[in-house]
């Protein structure tokens, strides 16, 4: 059994840390679309932590829970310092990030490379757990370059399992150190599902979450006969609609249907709750092009969205705007009482 601080439920569907994607307006967005998906940060290197601005790479909104902070790093120290601020500023869960394949994060000597050091990834656990009571997570791939061997990744998670890590995020593919950008890993490398599989079977008492080129709730469903949780990641990111489908297929969790006119009404409401400045302004566009995906008017809503001149105009108003020039209307108003959600 796991321990009670590990819901198993909690890790069920999770939206994945995106790097200049999963924003806390991403988030927030996302969170008006499913209650239950577990969120996640960027990867918020120690560096910017110790050195940067903690507000700036921190801040969120409450109503973003549950939503996790995945760090990026390799020295214990450090580590533990952004595990205590995750736990002061409010998160649910601590992820280190052991999968990124880029160069420049190799050059930090972090990300995907570390599975190559599961010693140093297990002390730099123990000190994050000394240092918060917090879930202490790790996201990884299933191998590094050409090395296919399943006993690689066996011992990793085993050695990370022995040090008390219980959540095992894993990308599906192996990531490649040299020659592939990070784009490229993530559609290169085959998938190797099987090997996700045969973790949960060999560690039945950690929480196996399987991500990589899941598409739909369709697959997600199919995933979660083998294991524990999926994550999903640019699916969700560009086909975000398919998010309001989570609760009711995945929990079991029937509640108020989401339309995209209320979307659209709270996202308004947040920023003007906000009071964004031009950057947050076009971030909040950006992450909402996908909203009417499939449907007619999307490219006139995109193309609105991307205007830095009418999002300059419009400032709030932006949302309202392009739906209509889109083609569609206003339907239903946003109740009174779900104002307070914005509190």
């Amino acid at each position: 059994m796991t321990d009670n601080v590990y819901d198993l439920i909690g890790w069920r569907f999770c939206v994945a840390p995106m790097l200049d994607l999963t924003d806390r307006h991403c988030r927030y967005f996302h969170r008006l679309l499913s209650h239950r998906a577990r969120l996640y940060t960027e990867m918020v290197t120690t560096g910017a932590l110790v050195h940067g601005d903690v507000p700036h790479h921190l801040d969120f909104s409450e109503a973003e829970h549950r939503v996790a902070l995945q760090l990026g790093g390799s020295d214990p120290k450090d580590l533990a310092h952004g595990a205590k601020l995750a736990q002061q500023w409010g998160y649910d869960e601590v992820n280190l990030n052991c999968g990124c394949p880029s160069e420049r994060v190799q050059k930090g000597s972090f990300g995907a490379c570390l599975m190559a050091e599961p010693g140093l990834v297990a002390d730099c656990v123990k000190a994050m757990q000394d240092a918060t009571h917090l879930p202490v997570t790790i996201k990884h791939r299933v191998g590094i370059d050409a090395n296919n061997d399943y006993g690689f990744v066996r011992d990793f998670v085993g050695t990370l399992f022995n040090a008390g890590v219980r959540v095992f995020i894993v990308h599906a593919r192996n990531a490649w150190l040299k020659g592939l950008s990070p784009k490229e890993n993530r559609e290169i490398p085959p998938l190797r599902r099987e090997v996700v599989y045969q973790l949960k079977k060999d560690f039945p008492e950690a929480i196996i979450v399987i991500n990589g080129a899941l598409q739909d709730l369709g697959e997600c469903e199919a995933e979660l006969k083998h294991v524990d949780g999926v994550m999903l990641g640019r699916a969700a990111y560009y086909t975000p609609w398919l998010l309001t489908d989570v609760d009711a297929r995945l929990y079991n969790d029937e509640h108020a249907p989401v339309t995209r006119d209320r979307v659209i009404d709270a996202m308004e409401e947040y920023v003007r709750f906000i009071k964004p400045d031009d950057h947050s302004l076009r971030a909040c566009c950006r992450h909402m092009h996908g909203l009417l995906t499939g449907l007619a008017g999307a490219k006139v809503w995109r193309r609105t969205l991307s205007d830095t001149a009418l999002i300059r105009e419009q400032g709030a108003d932006i949302f309202r705007y392009a739906y209509g020039k889109a083609g569609w209307t206003d339907v239903e108003s946003f109740p009174d009482e779900d104002r307070e959600f914005f509190s």
